[in-house]
């Protein structure tokens, strides 16, 4: 038994194959490539800390091997040598690994660098060490908030941001 087929229905069946090919799926969904580099992350981590002349600021005293360590970190990024920054900031660690300001100055060359994760494993030490209000403070949060836009996370990053705010406490007004 010998099944015929009218030539019309082959050929429907045919065009009708022909276009299904031609629909085409949707373009994939492509995220926003971010563009902020480095520099323009800590541009705005140093802006989130601002200066505040009416904020109460304490400085603790620091070794003086600290200290030296710390002044020629700062030296060799002006320079542009976070490398040998980063060296400088890892050694002075090694001497006061609990120190807020150092990891601080340290998550922020790791930010430099494009390091989002250690960046904001060094800012998130730096926190639970550290003063919960201040300029420092404040560097730490906008680290955070950095590295995680850097790494695409925006809720969480949100959920750093306001965290900036809290780090202003005014000073005690004495009359």
């Amino acid at each position: 038994m010998s099944f015929r087929f009218p030539r019309v229905s082959l050929l429907a069946l045919a065009l009708s194959a022909s276009l299904a090919a031609c629909v085409s799926a949707p373009p994939p969904v492509v995220a926003p490539v971010d563009t902020t580099t480095p520099a323009q992350r800590m541009a705005a981590v140093e802006a989130a800390a601002g200066p505040d002349d009416k904020e109460l600021s304490v400085a603790p005293l620091r070794d003086p091997q600290v200290d030296d360590l710390r002044q020629s970190a700062h030296a060799q990024r002006q320079a542009g040598d976070l490398a040998a920054a980063a060296a400088h900031l890892d050694q002075a660690l090694g001497l006061v690994a609990e120190d807020p300001a150092v990891l601080q100055e340290r998550a922020e060359i790791a930010l430099l660098q494009g390091q989002w994760a250690p960046a904001e494993q060094f800012a998130q030490q730096a926190i639970q060490l550290g003063s919960k209000t201040g300029p420092l403070c404040r560097r730490h949060w906008a680290t955070i908030e950095q590295a995680r836009l850097a790494r695409g996370e925006q809720e969480n990053a949100v959920s750093a941001h306001a965290q900036i705010a809290s780090c202003t406490v005014p000073p005690i007004m004495r009359y």
